[in-house]
């Protein structure tokens, strides 16, 4: 683990054991990511796209290519980045050529990696390019419930600026 992805105040996840948390030491194997992850997740759900994407984004250049976190933060921003371009600009085209960049990202991450259901977003995603309507209340899972933001997540996505 790198020094840079550690932050002792980031808890546990509220249910389950998703990859990335280690039960043994009470840690994440990498905190700061696990913190966008949060962050990023309930702004999305809120429809705060641009903060959720800068979250997911912000994060993503501390790990190198090639890595399970890179693709994932990756994969995620582009998520964001598709819904914004379907709901504020009607761009099907433009969200599908991000969801297609997406699902390659995210095809060989865990199913439950930092508390996120990435299998369900793959679904949603997938779906979404034949039928963008499942977009329509679509909030993603996190530790398996559906958060929204909290004041201290878009004071979190401020931060990043």
């Amino acid at each position: 683990m790198n020094d840079h992805t550690r932050d002792p105040t980031v808890g546990p996840p509220i249910s389950g054991n998703p990859t990335g948390w280690n039960p043994e030491t009470g840690k994440w194997d990498h905190a700061t990511l696990r913190r966008a992850v949060v962050h990023g997740v309930r702004l999305y759900n809120s429809g705060a796209l641009h903060e959720s994407h800068d979250c997911f984004e912000s994060e993503w250049y501390n790990y190198g290519n090639g890595t399970t976190e890179s693709a994932f933060a990756h994969g995620m921003v582009q998520v964001a980045a598709g819904v914004y371009k379907h709901f504020d600009f009607e761009n099907d085209d433009g969200m599908c050529n991000l969801f297609e960049t997406a699902l390659q990202y995210l095809h060989s991450v865990p199913n439950d990696y930092y508390g996120v259901d990435v299998l369900g977003v793959r679904t949603t995603l997938t779906n979404a390019l034949n039928d963008p309507t499942v977009l329509d209340g679509w909030r993603i899972e996190l530790d398996g419930e559906r958060p929204e933001a909290r004041p201290e997540d878009y004071e979190h996505a401020e931060s990043l600026e």
